[in-house]
């Protein structure tokens, strides 16, 4: 399976995409609206950046405790059922007076349930592609949130503007739940693909075996770490330019189009070790230029060329996936996405406190200089092997 024709053909992936595609839309939508929100009401660029990426920070207590139901739930009844849970939880942070407390706690509660989404997505994913088409597969859902992120982006800039962050996070929530009507209209009802009834022990259980083994572990460490810094430097784009923070994210969703683009489709396969270095350098290099606080057309530029490396996380989930047996796909890139959101937080709140200590420009060159420095630590471990084989 080498085109896009060959995975738009396959049955259940068109509807898969499509359910992924709506609620990316709702995310990004809701996501923006909400940061303005509560920028507009604290003044705070570190509650800002939390209200939009706070809730990665509770996808780790979901990755910890729910994982194992990614593979043991049935696909289309948990896919829908959870847009419909984001969808009321969205309606109600746009609810007037809403105590800031209740809103993060809102925000959090979501987070925990999303960290299931993406393992049942790759597992359904799983069994609708035959195994050489999984890496296209995912870098066309990878493309879809560039796509979706600059649209999202875009309009969501233009609700807040043009009617209220209010109203906007409502759009949010209806996005959510065209969600689950075209899960529940396009995909079959399949049963869990595991037996067994998914508990915490078993979660964990899961996430030790995958972690005990070293080549693995600085896989994830370097889809996690250095993605969630340079995320922190997205989070600060409302506080650095309030006015233009729709047009800098989706500048960034551009980049990340094009790399995911290129990534999937055009870089063969003996050439993804080679290429995957320099994408994890490009993330981080180009936003050290904030350390002059450069023209917004400069600062754009550097966005964009960064959002590139972005791509870097595709192939080294197809890393993953090689180092990892078939029978934990699921889990193993839930895990990946729980903990990339995970820490995408946390870079949100270290970028967002260090904004507060000095500016947001300074914050995000900081934040790019850390991000590389962990990359050029776990370089060694990433070295391309001689042959992959999967590992226990």
């Amino acid at each position: 399976m080498r085109t896009y024709r060959d995975l738009f053909h396959t049955p259940e992936y068109t509807p898969l995409f499509a359910s992924f595609t709506v609620q990316v839309a709702a995310q990004t939508v809701s996501g923006l609206a909400l940061g303005v929100l509560v920028f507009d009401s604290t003044r705070s660029p570190l509650l800002a950046a939390l209200s939009m990426f706070g809730g990665s920070f509770a996808q780790l207590a979901g990755a910890l405790t729910l994982l194992s139901a990614a593979d043991r739930l049935p696909p289309r009844a948990a896919l829908a059922c959870m847009a419909v849970l984001f969808g009321a939880g969205t309606a109600v942070l746009a609810v007037p007076g809403l105590p800031l407390a209740a809103l993060f706690a809102i925000v959090l509660g979501l987070g925990t349930v999303a960290s299931l989404s993406g393992g049942v997505r790759h597992s359904l994913m799983s069994r609708i592609l035959p195994s050489e088409g999984r890496l296209l597969g995912r870098s066309v859902l990878n493309m879809s949130v560039g796509t979706m992120q600059i649209c999202g982006f875009a309009a969501g800039g233009v609700l807040v503007v043009a009617l209220s962050p209010r109203v906007t996070l409502l759009a949010g929530a209806a996005l959510y739940l065209l969600t689950a009507v075209v899960a529940v209209a396009g995909l079959s009802g399949r049963p869990p693909a595991a037996a067994g009834r998914p508990s915490p022990a078993e979660t964990w259980r899961t996430n030790v075996r995958l972690l005990s083994s070293a080549p693995r572990r600085h896989t994830y460490l370097a889809m996690w770490v250095p993605n969630g810094l340079i995320v922190g430097c997205e989070a600060l784009f409302v506080s650095y330019s309030p006015n233009h923070a729709g047009l800098l994210l989706a500048v960034a969703a551009v980049g990340m189009l094009i790399g995911d683009t290129v990534a999937g489709r055009f870089i063969p396969a003996g050439l993804r070790e080679r290429v995957g270095p320099a994408l994890r350098l490009l993330l981080a290099v180009p936003y050290l230029l904030f350390a002059v606080d450069p023209p917004l057309p400069l600062a754009a530029a550097a966005i964009l060329l960064a959002s590139v490396g972005f791509a870097a996380t595709l192939l080294l989930q197809d890393r993953l996936l090689a180092l990892t047996p078939d029978s934990l796909h699921g889990h193993a890139l839930g895990l990946q996405g729980a903990g990339m959101v995970t820490m995408q937080g946390v870079g949100a709140a270290l970028a967002g406190g260090a904004a507060q200590a000095t500016s947001p420009a300074t914050a995000m060159a900081i934040m790019a200089a850390a991000s590389l420095a962990v990359t050029l630590a776990l370089a060694p471990g990433l070295r391309p092997l001689p042959e992959l084989r999967t590992a226990n």
